[in-house]
């Protein structure tokens, strides 16, 4: 029983279809079928129930699932400990995230690892929730920082230790510049600009509680800048968080009462990584740690 094929075994678990597993493990699905058959085989049990659109564990495919992630967590801690004090850590590491106060957090935790692992480089991709967990379950991004609701059933989690304070981008000339708070009846009869997704079921949407429906969306984006040069050209206020930035002619006006999130730095489990992503995802639990027990 090898630990490639338990991988396997668990990334066709984790997606209860054969094929999006193969797409996530970069395998073909007839051997990535042929792989489950063959372990099957070798422990002369079932462990899936297939139909024609998805697969379940059986009662043994669960007991398997329990004493696979047991193995490969203790492969994992076993290559860790290995790589302790190793300073020839090398590799790429790809992290996506989204425009957020925490980012910096981020940055500055892979400037401090990089000074430990001169020889380890970067790949950053800018994009919503949405972008970062599509290129997360396609392989191409190793780690993701996201706001919550984090799916816990399929990734692990670092919380960050800031809130992000959600408000909008206004005009300088705008009478809503005026004001130090904004509460939901000053959004009314206001040309509005807001994430993409679906706003009905966003937070700033339960935050506007009654007035909800009677907002009006005249545009969607998905990276603060863009939205903001449609702010800078008079074409709506932009609903979004304060981030370390200057747009010149706008200001930003916090939501009263105060609406707030959280972000979390993820990774899917049940995955393998390069020992640079491995001693990556090791410090950022230490350095994330530290910056909180420094906070309190």
């Amino acid at each position: 029983m090898e630990l490639r094929v338990l991988a396997y075994f668990l990334a066709v678990a984790r997606e209860e279809n054969f094929t999006r597993a193969a797409e996530q493990l970069h395998v073909t699905q007839p051997t990535l079928s042929r792989q489950i058959a063959d372990l099957e085989q070798e422990l002369g049990v079932k462990l899936f129930v297939r139909s024609s659109h998805h697969v379940v564990l059986t009662q043994d495919g669960m007991i398997l699932k329990r004493r696979a992630q047991e193995i490969l967590s203790l492969a994992d801690k076993t290559k860790r400990d290995f790589l302790r004090g190793d300073e020839t850590v090398e590799g790429v590491i790809s992290i996506g995230s989204g425009e957020f106060l925490s980012t910096r957090l981020l940055t500055d935790g892979m400037a401090q690892f990089r000074e430990k692992h001169p020889r380890v480089r970067f790949e950053i991709y800018s994009g919503n929730a949405g972008n970062i967990r599509e290129r997360m379950e396609r392989g191409l991004l190793d780690v993701g920082l996201m706001a919550e609701p984090i799916d816990v059933r399929k990734y692990h989690f670092l919380m960050m230790p800031v809130k992000e304070q959600w408000g909008a981008l206004v005009r300088e000339d705008s009478p809503l510049a005026k004001k130090e708070l904004l509460r939901p009846q000053d959004l009314m009869d206001i040309p509005l600009i807001c994430a993409m997704g679906e706003f009905m079921e966003s937070n700033v949407a339960k935050w506007l509680g009654e007035y909800a429906a009677q907002v009006q969306i005249i545009a969607k984006g998905n990276l603060l800048y863009n939205e903001a040069m449609l702010a800078q050209s008079n074409i709506g206020a932009v609903i979004g968080i304060r981030l370390s930035c200057h747009y010149d002619g706008l200001r930003f006006i916090p939501f009263s009462p105060a609406l707030t999130n959280e972000t979390a730095l993820v990774w899917k489990k049940e995955q393998i990584f390069s020992a640079a992503v491995t001693s990556f995802l090791d410090f950022a639990e230490k350095y994330l740690k530290s910056i909180s027990n420094d906070k309190k």
